[in-house]
């Protein structure tokens, strides 16, 4: 009893001690903050957050990641053990393509939500190395360095380079461009005159720069003696034709080091800077003339000194202009329809050969003129078809390369086409002799025939006075035996048989004579017997 007791009234104390002990409850954190992406590469990508602001009331064990396509709603999970840092690197992804990335909190009670989606980020990375970086000239001060593109590129693409350089033995780089050059060619300035420098250039994109591409060996700064080379144009080896008024502008190329002096010469004396231009760079030499006149022809000498040496070059210029017209056109003889012209060449050819003339007429009463002949290359020519009692009056133009004279010369005289009597000489006629000997033009070709069934053999002959024909069976003649029916159509000759029997098989041949001579022809007929069917 006294137990009991002693429980029952221990009972309520030991309800109240616990009900004055503090309650801790606890749950699933809160989802992770901040997801970044700080950096990528080809196939990787840098992932930062922050803790979840509660975690739960348990402490953090770690964090699950997950990630996905832009677009998709597919999540790939990247990690099945719990990872602590709030730092990770994703990997196996494909460059070019937008990734998100969200991360989940873990503590002893569970997995909390998702946290907010990243923004999308892209895994790129630099480009490889430019390649065959050379140096294309050398000067006192300037170096002038070339290259092409890097054999990869990527998704990232290609937005320029840099150039850089150090002297030789030192290992510190100094830019040499401020800004990005798109171009594949670069000339470094204010160089050290006889340092020894090296150079590397580096291709960047949106993901950073690419690894240096470097000269083999480094470079010393001074200038390299060149003779001078003129490298003139194929089209100006031969002469140089243009028409007066057109423009000239004459690029001649050079090389040499250091910078050749170039000097123009026309005819053996300087040009005349008022009617010629002459510009001078460092590759080249022009020589203009705005509008091109007669005086402009000649030969021009381009002389390119460095020091002692020199080169020449010389350009044969002829400016050209239509030609003056004909002189002395007349006409020289009148016979039938026709006229002779004869003239001389123009005393002006505009400066290049003159390649014809071109002859027109017009009736004196009508005064309208048509052309007779164009490109006419002589100084004479007849003009044909003129009409009885007219009076022709004739002029002419002179033509070269650029083209007809503004005038033409007219002929001093004209062509009075007269009328006179006019007789037909017939040629006399002469019968051709058409006598020849017979010529069998097609044989007589052998036959077999069936006994009763009417045949015909034939051939043909020619010859004149028309030959008398002569039908044989085995070199005896036919005469008007009525079995036989013997036609002559113009030369076709045919001989009928009419149901012939086995006694008509033979030789037959056929002769034709007249009194120029003979021609014999045969063949071999044979006629078979009609078959009989056996009865059973």
């Amino acid at each position: 009893m006294n137990s009991s007791h002693a429980e029952i009234k221990s009972g309520p104390l030991e309800k109240a001690s616990e009900s004055s002990r503090p309650c801790v409850t606890a749950d699933i954190p809160d989802p992770p903050e901040n997801v970044n992406c700080t950096g990528v590469g080809e196939d990787c990508a840098t992932i930062i957050w922050e803790p979840p602001k509660f975690d739960g009331g348990a402490p953090l064990k770690g964090y699950l990641m997950e990630r996905k396509k832009k677009g998709s709603s597919r999540w790939t999970k990247l990690n099945f053990d719990i990872y602590e840092s709030t730092t990770y690197e994703a990997k196996r992804m494909i460059e070019g393509i937008l990734y998100e990335m969200r991360v989940f909190a873990v503590n002893g009670i569970g997995m909390s939500a998702p946290s907010l989606n990243s923004k999308s980020f892209m895994p790129i990375a630099p480009t490889s190395e430019p390649t065959k970086l050379t140096v294309a000239d050398v000067t006192n001060t300037t170096c002038s360095l070339k290259w092409l593109a890097p054999e990869k590129i990527g998704a990232g693409g290609l937005d320029g380079y840099m150039v850089e350089y150090c002297k030789e033995g030192e290992t510190e780089w100094h830019p040499a461009n401020t800004d990005v050059i798109e171009r594949q060619n670069y000339v470094v300035r204010n160089l050290p005159t006889g340092e020894m420098m090296n150079f590397r250039v580096v291709a960047v994109n949106i993901a950073g720069s690419s690894p240096p591409a470097m000269l083999g060996q480094p470079v010393t700064l001074r200038e390299i003696m060149e003779h001078p080379k003129i490298r003139l144009p194929r089209e100006l080896r031969t002469k140089y034709i243009r028409k007066v008024g057109e423009k000239i502008n004459l690029v001649i190329p050079f090389q040499g080091k250091p910078r050749p002096v170039a000097q123009w010469l026309k005819d053996g004396q300087p040009v005349d800077e008022k009617k010629v231009g002459v510009r001078n760079s460092n590759v080249d030499s022009i020589l203009f003339i705005r509008s091109a006149e007669r005086d402009h022809s000649g030969k021009y000498t381009l002389i390119l000194k460095i020091e002692n040496m020199e080169d020449t070059a010389s350009i044969d210029i002829r400016i050209v202009d239509n030609p003056g017209p004909p002189t002395q056109v007349h006409v020289t003889d009148i016979w039938g329809f026709n006229a002779a012209l004869e003239w001389k060449a123009p005393k002006d050819d505009g400066n290049t050969e003159i390649t014809g003339y071109t002859i027109q007429k017009a009736d004196k009463k009508t005064k309208d003129w048509f052309t007779v002949y164009e490109h006419n290359r002589r100084t004479n020519c007849t003009v044909s078809d003129l009409i009885i009692g007219n009076e022709y009056m004739f002029r002419v133009y002179s033509q070269n390369l650029c083209g007809l004279s503004e005038e033409p010369c007219m002929s001093k005289n004209t062509a009075i086409i007269t009328k006179t009597a006019l007789e037909h000489k017939r040629a006399p006629f002469k019968e051709k002799d058409m006598s020849s000997a017979p010529k069998f033009t097609a044989p007589l070709l052998d036959r077999s025939v069936t006994m009763g069934y009417s045949t015909a053999i034939s051939c043909s002959v020619r010859g004149f006075p028309k030959p008398k024909i002569i039908w044989m069976k085995n070199k005896m003649i036919i005469g008007d035996d009525p079995k036989f029916l013997m036609q002559n159509n113009q030369g076709v000759l045919t001989l009928n048989i009419r149901k012939p029997g086995t006694f008509d098989s033979g030789k037959y041949s056929c002769k034709a004579v007249n009194e120029l001579g003979e021609d014999f022809v045969e063949c071999k007929l044979e006629i078979r017997a009609t078959p009989i069917d056996k009865k059973e």
